[in-house]
């Protein structure tokens, strides 16, 4: 059996932590200067996939 491929653009969107799977903030990449401070400073706060997704992210990244 061939050895299973990771999908490399889920490779770079997630990092596995302990015990979650970290993932980037939406509306975070452009069009900043209309963006309150406050707002910015929440979406660099660490975000994690929710539970219904974990299994096929995991998948994604071969961990399974």
């Amino acid at each position: 059996m061939p050895k299973m491929k990771t999908n490399r653009g889920a490779a770079k969107r997630f990092k596995l932590k302990k015990n979650a799977i970290k993932r980037a903030a939406a509306f975070k990449n452009h069009i900043l200067t209309k963006k309150s401070p406050r707002r910015k400073a929440r979406l660099n706060a660490p975000h994690y996939v929710h539970s219904a997704n974990e299994e096929s992210i995991k998948s994604m990244l071969c961990l399974r």
